[in-house]
């Protein structure tokens, strides 16, 4: 989205820490679908993927892929009391995606809101708005009064001028968004470097009554294992069932207690994503 509309006149920085998370996306995302669910395993002990799970693990972000388009619900604490949420599908066909957000907290004193940059409300009132994005940024525009069809929907009636586009940035927000957009691929991930790269099972779950698999992602290129306050393990945590269905991803932030949180609900077929963000000219 913000590819489109320029703010700065420069292309964001990639910094090395991100760049970690995203190739952890890449490589993870599989890690947390290759998860396998072993019919609620009876091992309560922290353990490397074995093969068998690794070849489940690779296939999750095809699984993302075939779904699409995927509804999503992202939670992001941004520290101060903030709290944003974002509902919307995903489609890993194009990696493009549009939802609503609410923000909800106060801003503290500086007054900005981190989302969009405008003054931000009072303690306990809530901001919302449209929002899209994809692998170069995202943009907001304010909710259609009156206008309770889904996101994707209002989205198409809101001019591309209507939008107001902008790069990521490195907070916890931006870092999930673009980490969401990033999980579903079109192929499956090689399962012998998912198991090499220190892919660990940690517990089986029940969600919703369904059976998952938590796993902690592959180790960041160059971790040393048991070093660190996590001991070499990876931010990223993903929750996935015995058919290699991702249901959840979290992934920490350095500084924040409460991690990012990345649910997955399954494929939504009446979602249609809008042109008009992305439209040129």
């Amino acid at each position: 989205m913000a590819r489109k509309r320029k703010t700065s006149g420069r292309t964001p920085r990639r910094t090395r820490w991100f760049r970690t998370l995203i190739a952890l996306a890449a490589c993870g995302a599989a890690a947390g679908g290759l998860a396998a669910y072993r019919s609620l395993s009876d091992d309560t002990t922290e353990r490397p993927v074995t093969m068998e799970e690794a070849s489940r693990l690779a296939l999750s972000r095809l699984n993302l892929y075939q779904a699409s388009p995927v509804a999503v619900t992202l939670t992001a604490t941004e520290g101060g009391g903030v709290v944003v949420r974002v509902k919307g599908v995903v489609d890993y066909r194009t990696h493009r995606a549009v939802g609503s957000y609410q923000v909800t907290g106060s801003t503290g004193d500086s007054g900005p809101s981190r989302l969009s940059g405008s003054a931000g409300p009072a303690a306990g009132r809530i901001d919302h708005g449209l929002i899209v994005w994809d692998t170069g940024g995202l943009g907001l525009a304010p909710a259609r009064e009156g206008d309770n069809s889904p996101p994707w929907q209002q989205a198409e009636h809101i001019p591309r001028s209507g939008w107001s586009a902008r790069s990521y940035t490195t907070d916890p927000l931006d870092a999930g968004l673009r980490l969401l957009i990033e999980l579903g691929a079109d192929r499956p991930d090689n399962p012998l470097l998912l198991a090499q790269s220190g892919a660990r099972w940690l517990e089986s779950e029940r969600i919703d009554g369904r059976g998952y698999d938590r796993f902690a992602g592959p180790r960041a290129q160059g971790a040393t294992p048991g070093a660190g306050q996590d001991g070499g393990r990876s931010p990223l945590t993903y929750w996935v069932d015995a058919d290699g269905g991702l249901r959840r991803v979290t992934m920490r932030i350095s500084g924040l207690g409460t991690p990012t949180t990345v649910e997955f609900s399954g494929r939504d077929g009446r979602a249609k994503l809008p042109e008009t963000p992305w439209e040129t000219g």
